[in-house]
């Protein structure tokens, strides 16, 4: 049987081995988030719906990929 402080050990390796792809998720959706509603404002602003919309919506999806890939290629080197 194993001893308590080893059980600990362990849990707090996994944790520490996987805390810096927790946020990676929701940081992309964020991003896409707040540029579609950039988009939406910007679209409501000068009248050009849906254009901005999507082309804000498709620059945040785009910008939160390149934000995602590069944290994981980076984390994954150390």
């Amino acid at each position: 049987m194993e001893r308590e402080p080893d059980k600990f050990k362990k849990a707090n390796k996994i944790y520490r081995d996987i805390a810096p792809y927790v946020g990676l998720g929701m940081q992309l959706g964020l991003t896409v988030t707040i540029m579609a509603f950039i988009g939406v404002w910007l679209d409501d602003k000068f009248d050009t719906k849906p254009v901005l919309t999507i082309v804000c919506s498709l620059f945040g999806v785009f910008a939160g990929m390149y934000n995602f890939i590069k944290s994981v290629t980076k984390a994954g080197k150390k």
